[in-house]
């Protein structure tokens, strides 16, 4: 293991601390967890110069790093926020080193949401211990709650750390590596506490739309990589609108429900109607035939449907407003720091 620097021992001295005196006394255990899993990965990760000159170090790795470094610096360039992130590098070893959980109501869309110490109130929680994550997962299981953990392969620290570059992201494609990046530089430039469906949106909306731009700048409007990008955009596209409409049927279904309507009967038209959606991907001319097979081993809850809607519902929102911004993305973002409060 790397040695401590004294920055980040009092980084992670000050976080414990303000989880103690933090009101909420029980999440304290939980908060010492996820500075101890922060910590141990920041103090090993490597700077990407060092790793770049590490003979060691594979050459693809060594590409998607200098890809990285791209896709920041481009990112800064049309207004996002320059910080420090990414300039770090951390070999997961082949492990997923981090999990998000999530829960929502059985037969009503409203998430489950936690609270923490100055960032607001969130509807997921992260973990770097997957049995914890499973742990709490069980508890919200037997209070009636739909759950979904899911392993996560970037995240931001919204400035409080130096978020590292993660091995096992690197495996992704160019493209979609480069909408993650934006998409978390988007958080560290502009985050409004306690809204979440709001942060989130907004950045999945301009991790696409500064990816776009990104690959005509590196590539072209008419070469490979950007053709490919947007053909499979059409694809994701088509899938995230149908499980949006998913939703919102369901929520229809859940609406007509009366006082006299039985948990069994709840239960099975229930799941009659997710059979229904997943059903009908077939009746979607995808490109991609993996989205036909999304749900051939499990179907999803509304943990699932919860997770589209918080990171996509409000795009054609965004697009409308992006296009009065004449598509500047200094203007549009300058939009919403000026109405954050």
């Amino acid at each position: 293991m790397r040695r401590f620097t004294k920055k980040k021992l009092l980084v992670f001295i000050a976080m414990v601390l303000s989880i103690i005196t933090f009101q909420h006394r029980h999440m304290l255990g939980y908060g010492i967890g996820q500075a101890y899993g922060q910590f141990s990965i920041l103090s090993q990760a490597r700077p990407v110069g060092e790793v770049l000159q590490d003979p060691t170090v594979a050459t693809s790795v060594k590409k998607k790093i200098e890809w990285v470094r791209k896709c920041k610096q481009y990112g800064e360039q049309i207004g996002l926020k320059p910080t420090s992130n990414y300039e770090t590098y951390y070999d997961q070893k082949g492990k997923p080193v981090l999990w998000n959980l999530s829960a929502c109501l059985p037969y009503q869309f409203q998430s489950y949401e936690w609270s923490f110490p100055f960032l607001g109130t969130f509807a997921y929680k992260g973990f770097f211990d997957l049995q914890k994550a499973r742990k709490e997962e069980e508890t919200l299981q037997s209070r009636g709650y739909d759950t979904r953990i899911r392993s996560v392969s970037a995240w931001s620290t919204l400035g409080w750390f130096r978020d590292p570059i993660l091995s096992g992201f690197l495996d992704r494609p160019d493209a979609e590596i480069a909408e993650t990046i934006f998409h978390e530089l988007t958080h560290a430039t502009l985050f409004v506490r306690d809204s979440l469906d709001f942060n989130e949106n907004l950045a999945s909306f301009m991790g696409k739309e500064i990816t776009r731009r990104f690959l005509v700048s590196q590539y072209g409007d008419t070469s490979f990589q950007y053709r490919e990008y947007m053909h499979d955009e059409l694809d994701t596209r088509m899938f995230r609108e149908h499980i949006l409409r998913g939703k919102d049927t369901l929520d229809s279904l859940y609406a007509s429900w009366g006082d006299s309507t039985t948990e069994m009967t709840k239960k099975e038209s229930k799941i009659r109607m997710i059979r229904q959606i997943a059903a009908s991907l077939d009746t979607l001319s995808f490109t991609n035939q993996t989205y036909r097979d999304v749900f051939r081993q499990s179907l999803p809850n509304n943990a699932y449907f919860m997770g589209f809607n918080r990171y996509f519902s409000q795009e054609k929102q965004l697009e409308n407003l992006f296009e009065s911004c004449n598509r500047d993305f200094v203007l549009f973002i300058a939009h919403f720091s000026s109405q954050k409060d």
